[in-house]
């Protein structure tokens, strides 16, 4: 192979010279900045997943995520349950995410996912008045009402316990007892407590006629809003007696008819460690737990409490477990 003569090598690195001088201060400068802007940004996209591909990655993988919502039904055991809402992924919030903090396409679990709840096509408003002995079975909730009437004794025990614990029940009041402790059903209140409707004189509602059942009903109502301002949803019949007479009473003033799943049954005071061991082997996602101001009650729901959560449930009102709200727990890690 023949080698370039001294002269040809000159030659060359004149020429090169020339090119490097105009491409930094010549004509060819823009156009070489505009390339050097472009081969920077694609490797930052690479680097970070900030880029179209990151995107386009999140649309593809979004359907895959999408939980459908379920519809509310009448059951011909459980009556009337409510409705649970799905949820899709937001395209847009978790892209907007993902960006801010560097996420790549493929990041597994520690992706930033953002989400959006997605109701159904059938809530509990558009069922035809029924009543309600549970919530729907995939929310991992579970709703501890409590009936009062009697036993003052054992409701700051029961209070002491619930502010401990983090946990809002529903105290359904009988009108009569409401009328005579305003106070402490305002106090109850003020702790964060949800007030409903037992009535007002604890009569078997279907034993009553319709007037009368309105009654019962409308006074208490009226108290709820008078005595403690709160604005309620619920009417739990007393010993859980109703007929269709009481559903369509109840309906008529906005409210719906609340049974329980399960009972404990403390007003005959049974062992607190009896009551423990029914919710043990009982509770699911749904269930709602009727209790009274008992001691029973005062003893045992700590550990009510503790046990549905160590089952991976979550306590609160009747409102929070019926509603069709999404309640996605964190994950175990």
């Amino acid at each position: 192979m023949r080698k370039a003569s001294p002269a040809r090598l000159a030659a060359i690195v004149i020429v090169f010279a020339a090119l490097l001088a105009a491409g930094r201060y010549g004509p060819l400068e823009a156009y070489i900045h505009t390339v050097k802007q472009h081969v920077t940004a694609s490797a930052n996209a690479f680097r970070t997943g900030s880029g179209p591909e990151l995107l386009e990655w999140i649309q593809s993988e979004a359907p895959k995520r999408r939980i459908e919502p379920k519809n509310a039904v009448i059951d011909r055991v459980w009556k009337a349950i409510p409705g649970y809402n799905g949820r899709e992924v937001d395209i847009e919030a978790t892209y907007a995410q993902a960006r801010a903090i560097g996420a790549k396409p493929g990041a597994g679990d520690s992706f930033p996912w953002v989400y959006k709840e997605v109701s159904p096509r059938i809530g509990l408003d558009d069922l035809p008045a029924s009543p309600i002995y549970r919530g729907n079975p995939d929310k991992p909730m579970v709703g501890l009402m409590i009936n009062v009437a009697w036993g003052n004794e054992h409701l700051k025990p029961i209070l002491d316990t619930l502010r401990e614990e983090k946990v809002s029940a529903t105290f359904f009041f009988d009108g009569s007892w409401l009328n005579k402790n305003a106070d402490l059903a305002q106090e109850i209140v003020r702790q964060g407590h949800e007030a409903s409707n037992h009535a007002y004189t604890h009569p078997n509602m279907s034993s009553l006629g319709v007037a009368r059942q309105r009654q019962e009903i409308e006074r208490t109502e009226a108290l709820l809003k008078t005595k403690l301002g709160v604005t309620n949803r619920w009417f739990a019949p007393p010993s859980g007696d109703y007929n269709e007479q009481t559903i369509r009473a109840a309906s008529d003033y906005g409210l719906k008819t609340v049974m329980w799943t399960l009972d404990t049954v403390d007003w005959k005071n049974p062992p607190a460690s009896s009551v423990i061991t029914k919710v043990r082997a009982r509770v699911q996602a749904g269930t709602l737990i009727l209790m009274h101001p008992t001691q029973t009650t005062e003893e045992s729901l700590g550990e009510i409490i503790r046990l549905i959560r160590s089952k991976g449930l979550v306590p609160g009102t009747v409102s929070e477990t019926l509603s069709a709200k999404r309640l996605d727990l964190p994950e175990k890690r």
